[in-house]
């Protein structure tokens, strides 16, 4: 959301990016856009969603932004009745499969709510936005509305790529959640023996791996690094040996889905692990910056992990690709294409 504010900023528009107050919530930074946070009093829940769409939608019918942007399914409602109400245009835009997502799994009438609500409201929008051509087909021919590409990459930075230390190690970065394989990576490093693993992040299993790991015999070699911020995280992945970006099949937001981190390990000019998975299939066949792994059992995990140990040179190859896919997957020439949408509006 940052990249998306800063590049609207450039383009002259006046911004402001409006989120909500949690109560472990760290001050703001400094930006060039405005920032707002909606304090509730409810934090999770139903009573959260109907509460906080509540106070979007207030803030939106008394500001009235000429443009509104409405991030994911959870804040289309408020977005669409305030631009209804105020005569304004909208853009959504959809960063994940929302209704396909692991939290709504076996929530049957949870999940249809919140499918209504797309059905709703999506045919209406002014632009579809979303981050991977799997997804742009899916909902265009769900709703009938066209939706347009966004990658969700970095800026194109000019720094030195390490090569990797002799004290190797895979670096998972990003939430601890459930349908992400960390089971499963922390099960196969003891069939690993010679390379480190470093978890970058938090979330609902953050308890539960750091427990699991207690029981592994490889427990000295998994180091759970906690939240980073951007600029060590940048470090983290320039010092790495191999990224990994494990997910499940079962959910469909994981299946057709592009995480940044794949994008965050290719600048970095570290080749990753990734699921073989549409989105993955398509850019590493075309650029052959990772490699793919169709089963998340632990052992298939650590035989592939040791192939690659084998294989240097088809690694370093990689390696030198990532540098060049970076050149075409960057957030310069995203951000010409958020532009010209913006012109069209």
């Amino acid at each position: 959301m940052h990249r998306i504010c800063n590049t609207l900023i450039e383009i002259g528009c006046d911004v402001m990016l409006i989120g909500r107050q949690k109560p472990d919530s760290i001050p703001l930074g400094q930006q060039k856009f405005r920032q707002k946070r909606l304090k509730c009093f409810f934090n999770k829940g139903p009573f959260f969603y109907m509460e906080y769409n509540i106070r979007v939608l207030l803030y939106l019918i008394l500001n009235a932004p000429y443009i509104i942007y409405s991030v994911d399914t959870d804040t289309l409602a408020a977005c669409s009745i305030a631009k209804w109400i105020r005569n304004r245009k909208i853009i959504f835009d959809s960063h994940e499969y929302f209704t396909e997502v692991p939290e709504l799994t076996g929530r049957k009438f949870v999940k249809k709510i919140w499918e209504a609500l797309e059905r709703v409201f999506i045919p209406h929008v002014n632009c579809g936005l979303t981050v991977s051509e799997s997804l742009a087909t899916i909902l265009s021919e769900k709703y009938k509305v066209p939706f347009h590409t966004i990658y969700n990459v970095p800026m194109l930075n000019t720094y030195d790529r390490k090569p990797p230390g002799e004290n190797k190690y895979l670096l998972y970065q990003g939430m601890l959640n459930k349908g992400r394989g960390l089971e499963q990576l922390i099960a196969a490093m003891p069939m690993i023996p010679s390379i480190k693993l470093i978890i970058a992040g938090e979330g609902d299993l953050s308890h539960t791996l750091r427990k699991m790991n207690e029981d592994s015999p490889a427990k000295s070699r998994i180091i759970f690094a906690g939240w980073q911020t951007p600029d060590q995280l940048q470090i983290l992945a320039r010092e790495a040996w191999l990224g990994v970006n494990l997910l499940d099949s079962k959910s469909l937001n994981y299946y057709y889905s592009l995480a940044n981190k794949f994008f965050d390990y290719m600048h970095a000019g570290l080749p990753s692990i990734n699921m073989d998975f549409p989105e993955y299939q398509r850019i590493i066949g075309e650029h052959n910056v990772g490699y793919l792994i169709s089963d998340l059992h632990p052992a298939y995990i650590a035989a592939l992990i040791n192939d690659i140990l084998k294989n240097p040179e088809e690694y370093y190859r990689k390696k030198e690709c990532c540098a060049i896919a970076a050149q075409h997957y960057n957030w310069q020439n995203e951000s010409l294409h958020l532009q010209t949408i913006f012109d069209q509006l």
